[in-house]
């Protein structure tokens, strides 16, 4: 009796534990699909948000339209709604250059939403200010973040990103928070020029 509760009690400890399914186990399934069961797949998760809509259209470049246009969309909706009543959300603007990252990766998109999104916070300041640090911060970063990804393009393509970031980097004076000194910080960083 004793042995049939000591194994009852095992098998049950065994279901409770319950594995996390990883890529590894997602991919042994999808490496035996045929064709059009993929294709089946990917039309379900196509149809099942927006964000892999987006996903999917910027990676294959599909649509006719420009590829960064919803990915600064989402930037301005939560960095710059053009209403100081609705919310803003760092993470939230972020969260769209990274997203583009993941889908296309590629450097010009970067340098293009990294700049789009210092543009957009002095946008923002233009209506209104903000007392949250963490806003000023997140600034200071991806200016940093915007200049690494202007040097990682083709010398003959950063001139019209270096002149934008350049009158980012000037209105930065315009603001406390420490925000100059983190801008002149991370152009001297990025070994760029001072512009007249």
């Amino acid at each position: 009796m004793a042995a049939v509760q000591s194994r009852n009690y095992r098998l049950s400890k065994m279901a409770t534990k319950k594995k996390t399914a990883s890529w590894s186990d997602l991919k042994a399934h999808l490496v035996g699909m045929e064709k059009d069961q993929l294709l089946a797949l990917v039309k379900d998760l196509y149809g099942a948000s927006k964000e892999t809509q987006q996903f999917l259209h910027a990676r294959y470049a599909v649509g006719g339209s420009d590829v960064l246009e919803p990915y600064k969309a989402t930037i301005t909706q939560w960095i710059n709604p053009g209403d100081v009543r609705k919310p803003l959300s760092v993470s939230k603007a972020k969260k769209a250059i990274t997203d583009y990252k993941k889908a296309v990766g590629d450097p010009q998109g970067l340098a293009e939403l990294g700049v789009f999104y210092c543009e957009q916070v002095f946008a923002s300041l233009d209506l209104c200010t903000s007392e949250d640090e963490s806003f000023y911060d997140s600034l200071c970063v991806m200016f940093a973040q915007a200049l690494v990804h202007i040097q990682k393009l083709p010398q003959s393509d950063r001139s019209p990103y270096i002149e934008r970031m350049w009158q980012v980097r000037l209105k930065g004076n315009e603001i406390g928070w420490g925000v100059w000194d983190d801008f002149e910080q991370a152009w001297k960083t990025a070994g760029l020029p001072e512009m007249g």
